[in-house]
C-alpha cells in the first residue's frame, strides 16, 4: 500500500515539475512562430504547435488560433478561418483587441459564404460592443483610440454585410452609412448604392434615399444622382428632388430624367408662370428623348405653351372653331334640306330671302373658320419654332 502511494506521488510531482519546462517550451515555438516574416513558414509553425501542444494547457494555444485566423497563408479555405477563430473564442483569454478583430474575420466570413447569417450578425455585433467599450478605456491592450474606432468602422460594416446577405437591405442601411462615416471608404459607398437601388425597386423610399444621398454626394455618378432624386421625389420633396434630377441630366441627357424635371416644373408653374418656358423646354426634350413618355411629353409641352402665351387665345380659338364649324355644319344640312332639291325659278319671294339669308350665314362662317384657322396655325407655328429649337439643341437633324 505504501509503495503504491509513494508511485503515484512520484508520478504527480513529474507531471507538475515537468509543466513549466513545457509551456517554456511552447512559449518559445510561439515566440519563434510570431517573430517569422514569411507567411507561410509563420503558419506552418504556428500549425507545428497546435500539433504538438493543443489542449494541453499552454499559456498561447488561444492566441496561435486567433493568428491562424487572421493571417491569409496560401491554400488557407473559409472553413480553416472560421475553425481556428472560432476555437481561439471559445478557449477564452483573449484580449478585446484580438477577440475583436476575431469576431469581425468570422463573421465576415460567413456573410461571404452566404452561411450562419444570424451568427455572423452576433459576431459583428460583439465586435461593435467590444470596440465602443474599448476605444475610450485603456483596456490592456496595445491598440490606441484611433484602432479602436478603425475596428468600429469594420464593425459597422460586417453588421451591415451581414443584414444585407440575409436580404434585410433597410436594417442594412444605417450599419453601413456609420461604417461610411468612420473608414470613409468607397466600398461601401459602392454597397450603398447597390443598397440604395434595391431599397428603391422594393419601395422602401426613406432608406432608400438614406443611402443614395451618401453615393450620391461621394460618387456624383449619373445612377446615384437620378436615383436619389427619384427617391426624394417619392417622398415628397420635390424641390431636393428637382435639384438632383438636373445634376443627373447635366451628367447625362436621358428622356426619363427630362421628363420627370418637366412635370415637376409644370406643377410649379401653376404657382409661378416664370418657370413654364423651362418647363416646356425639358418636356420637348423628353419628347425626343424617352420613347415611353414622347407622346406625352410633347402634348404636355403644347398645352402648358398656350397655357403660358395667354395673348396667343389658342384654346379659345380652337374652342370657337370646333363651334362655327359645328354651326357651318347645320346651317349646311338647313340649306339641303329647304332648298337642295328645288330650283330657285320655283321658290316663294320669301323663300328666296330666307335662302339668302342661309347662304350669307354660311359664308359669314366659312370666313370665320378661315380666319381662326390661320391664327390657330400661326400659333402652333410658333410652337413648331420651340420643336425645332430643342432639335437643333439636342443635335438631332
Amino acid at each position: 500500500m505504501r509503495k503504491t502511494v509513494l508511485t503515484t506521488l512520484i508520478i504527480l510531482v513529474t507531471a507538475f515539475s515537468s509543466l513549466p519546462a513545457q509551456n517554456n517550451e511552447a512559449n518559445e515555438a510561439y515566440i519563434k512562430a510570431m517573430t517569422t516574416s514569411d507567411v507561410a513558414q509563420r503558419a506552418k509553425l504556428f500549425k507545428a504547435y497546435l500539433t504538438k501542444y493543443a489542449g494541453k494547457g499552454t499559456q498561447y494555444e488561444n492566441y496561435v488560433n486567433a493568428e491562424l485566423c487572421f493571417i491569409n497563408y496560401p491554400g488557407k479555405t473559409p472553413r480553416e478561418t472560421i475553425e481556428y477563430g472560432e476555437k481561439a473564442l471559445a478557449l477564452g483569454g483573449l484580449d478585446n483587441f484580438y477577440k475583436c478583430r476575431a469576431y469581425l474575420t468570422i463573421s465576415g466570413i460567413y456573410s461571404q459564404l452566404g452561411q450562419n447569417l444570424e451568427k455572423a450578425k452576433s459576431y459583428a455585433l460583439n465586435a461593435i460592443q467590444i470596440a465602443k467599450a474599448s476605444k475610450d478605456n485603456n483596456d490592456g491592450s496595445a491598440a490606441t483610440p484611433a484602432q479602436w474606432n478603425q475596428l468600429l468602422g469594420a464593425g459597422y460594416y460586417t453588421q451591415g454585410l451581414a443584414l444585407e446577405k440575409a436580404k434585410d437591405f433597410r436594417g442594412a442601411v444605417d450599419p453601413y452609412i456609420s461604417s461610411y462615416n468612420i473608414l470613409k471608404n468607397k466600398q461601401i459607398v459602392n454597397s450603398l448604392k447597390k443598397m440604395g437601388k434595391s431599397l428603391y425597386d422594393f419601395k422602401f423610399y426613406n432608406e432608400a434615399e438614406k443611402a443614395l444621398k451618401i453615393s450620391s454626394s461621394v460618387l456624383k455618378d449619373f445612377g446615384s444622382y437620378a436615383l436619389y432624386a427619384k427617391s426624394l421625389y417619392r417622398n415628397g420633396k420635390k424641390e431636393e428632388a428637382l435639384k438632383n434630377f438636373k445634376i443627373a441630366y447635366m451628367k447625362e441627357k436621358s428622356g426619363e430624367i427630362a421628363y420627370n424635371i418637366g412635370i415637376i416644373l409644370a406643377g410649379k408653374a401653376k404657382r409661378d408662370p416664370s418657370v413654364s418656358n423651362e418647363a416646356i423646354d425639358f418636356l420637348l426634350e423628353a419628347s425626343f428623348l424617352s420613347p415611353a413618355h414622347s407622346k406625352k411629353a410633347l402634348e404636355l409641352a403644347e398645352n402648358l405653351f398656350f397655357v403660358a402665351n395667354k395673348d396667343l387665345k389658342y384654346n379659345e380659338k380652337v374652342k370657337e372653331l370646333v363651334d362655327r364649324n359645328k354651326k357651318l355644319g347645320e346651317l349646311t344640312n338647313a340649306f339641303n334640306d329647304k332648298f337642295g332639291e328645288k330650283d330657285e325659278e320655283d321658290l316663294t319671294d320669301n323663300e328666296k330671302k330666307e335662302m339668302k339669308t342661309i347662304l350669307a350665314n354660311i359664308d359669314a362662317e366659312k370666313k370665320a373658320i378661315e380666319k381662326l384657322d390661320t391664327e390657330t396655325k400661326a400659333a402652333l407655328e410658333k410652337f413648331k419654332t420651340l420643336i425645332e429649337r430643342t432639335k437643333r439643341r439636342l443635335g438631332i437633324s
